[in-house]
């Protein structure tokens, strides 16, 4: 059975910091790219950022907004991937999913992904 599992949603102040995990299981982890999307409350899910495949070189990507504050990165060990949020904005709120993508050397859009998590709740205070 395919599972991504998202960790590491809290509350935080603005200015603040958080390390979110994605574990997988059930594929061969070492050949999809995977990806972080946020979705803020009555908007559509954006992706932003991933990581190809270790076999593609894991190449890391980021949204504009994000780039600077959050970093991509993978223990292929673990079959996990983080994302650490730095300087964290009102703006960051919302649920955040990762997602497995077969074609380990494309990150694509949404719906190019073919296994998704449940998604780990993120808050940001102002």
């Amino acid at each position: 059975e395919v599972q991504l599992v998202e960790s590491g949603g809290a509350l935080v102040q603005a200015g603040g910091s958080l390390r979110l995990s994605c574990t997988a299981s059930g594929f061969t982890f070492d050949d999809y790219a995977i990806g972080w999307f946020h979705q803020a409350p009555g908007k559509e899910r954006q992706a932003i950022s991933c990581i190809t495949s270790k076999s593609s070189g894991g190449k890391t990507y980021y949204e504009v907004t994000v780039k600077g504050r959050f970093t991509i990165g993978s223990d292929n060990a673990a079959n996990t991937v983080y994302l650490q949020m730095n300087d964290l904005k009102p703006e960051d709120t919302g649920r955040y999913y990762c997602a497995a993508h077969s074609d380990g050397y494309f990150c694509g859009a949404s719906y190019d992904y073919d296994y998704w998590g449940q998604g780990t709740q993120v808050t940001v205070s102002s």
